[in-house]
């Protein structure tokens, strides 16, 4: 190539440049300004003012106005980086106060691409016809102009956006932490932690309380309803992970289907709490049933079903004897007949039906009938006597 091509190549280019710049020398901040702000009104999300308009244009405004500087042909590299800090500026800007309001990102996307349609739109209609080559050229620097101011901004909104939801997660688990505090929350302070919550004083709640490995399978319980968007509280209380939901009886709903799989866990559970007010109770009960789970047991703990373990331990830690007097009796029996003897009223006490527990133990009723009657002679205790009963289910629950 002649020296001439290399000096027409490099007129072309200046000649290039200095026509570009002409164009956006022509750009008005102001036309843009309000072509834009005709359009973004009419964006879902923005079409109900969550901001001011005067915000809307002043953010707008600057953004078109730091667009066409970084259009232009930078002189020199501290030019290109002033103008890369000033369009991150603005794009924090952007990005903080529309999660603040609380537009949804993809109106806050499609109003900031509305820049470059707007943009190119007024740039092709003051280019000339023979321009056409000039702005294919320039095509794709305007759409990554554009791009990056957006990419800027989407990650000033997210973050933005966490750091809210950190904060009101703060908040809600500081109002959490006041419901099992030491001291019982006055009746002010009740009203503002179901504000916060979004719950009702008096709506029925559900609380379970997981301890040792258990409380991992109660967290990934927790975590799958959140995001279905339900919500369940959680407090770490002495050596557990209490947990507390509002009651929700609809079937398919994400709180009853997150409510199925925590009573299928190994863990105190307590439903039908009459309000907020009563979940420490609530939780000391759930505490109780919890420590009570055996390896047998396959779900969780509740009062329906291990009322007779509650009873027990209580009247063990008064000191009140339950069984005392049936365990010396039959101590005196042999280790087989015992044996026959305690089969026999386990299976009674479990059914309260003469053939169901015949069957379960594959005897004859009058068997089953006959070995209660010895039990009864032997311990003074008649296992068909209800009241009777209920201190052996006790005893040995």
């Amino acid at each position: 190539m002649s020296s001439r091509d290399d000096t027409q190549i490099v007129e072309s280019v200046i000649d290039d440049a200095k026509r570009w710049s002409a164009l956006l020398a022509q750009l008005s901040v102001d036309s843009l300004t309000d072509l834009f702000l005709d359009r973004v009104l009419r964006v879902p999300g923005y079409d109900t003012l969550p901001l001011p308009g005067g915000e809307i244009r002043r953010t707008g405004a600057a953004s078109f106005d730091a667009l066409i500087r970084g259009l232009q042909e930078a002189a020199d590299e501290s030019t290109v980086l002033s103008g890369w800090e000033e369009r991150l500026a603005i794009a924090t800007d952007v990005g903080v106060t529309r999660a603040r309001a609380g537009i949804p990102i993809e109106s806050l996307m499609t109003a900031i691409r509305l820049d470059f349609s707007v943009l190119w739109g007024e740039l092709t209609a003051i280019a000339a016809d023979d321009d056409a080559a000039l702005l294919v050229r320039h095509a794709d620097r305007v759409w990554n102009m554009v791009d990056s101011y957006a990419s800027q901004t989407q990650s000033t909104y997210m973050a933005e956006r966490q750091r809210m939801h950190n904060e009101a997660s703060s908040v809600r688990q500081g109002y959490v932490a006041a419901v099992f505090g030491e001291m019982s929350p006055s009746a002010e302070m009740l009203s503002q932690i179901t504000g916060a919550l979004r719950i009702d004083e008096t709506a029925p709640l559900c609380v379970a309380l997981a301890i040792g490995e258990e409380m991992a399978g109660l967290r990934v319980v927790v975590a799958s309803a959140a995001h279905r968007d339900a919500e369940i509280f959680t407090h770490h209380l002495g050596d557990g992970l209490v947990a507390f939901w509002v009651r929700d009886d609809r079937p398919g709903s994400a709180v009853h289907e997150a409510a199925s799989q925590i009573s299928a866990l190994r863990l105190g559970l307590v439903e039908g709490v009459p309000g907020i007010a009563n979940l420490p109770d609530a939780a000391r009960l759930a505490r109780e049933l919890a420590h009570l789970v055996t390896p047998d047991d396959r779900r969780a703990l509740t009062m329906t079903i291990a009322w007779a373990r509650i009873a027990r331990l209580r009247l063990g830690a008064s000191g009140s004897p339950i069984a005392a007097d049936v365990d010396a009796a039959l101590d005196r029996c042999g280790v087989a007949e015992r044996t026959r003897l305690v089969e026999a009223v386990r299976a009674y006490l479990t059914s309260g039906n003469i053939a169901t527990s015949a069957d379960a133990l594959f005897c004859h009723r009058n068997t089953l009938m006959n070995r209660l009657h010895r039990f009864a002679a032997v311990t003074g205790v008649d296992v068909t006597v209800p009241q009777q009963a209920a201190r052996l289910v006790v005893a040995w629950a």
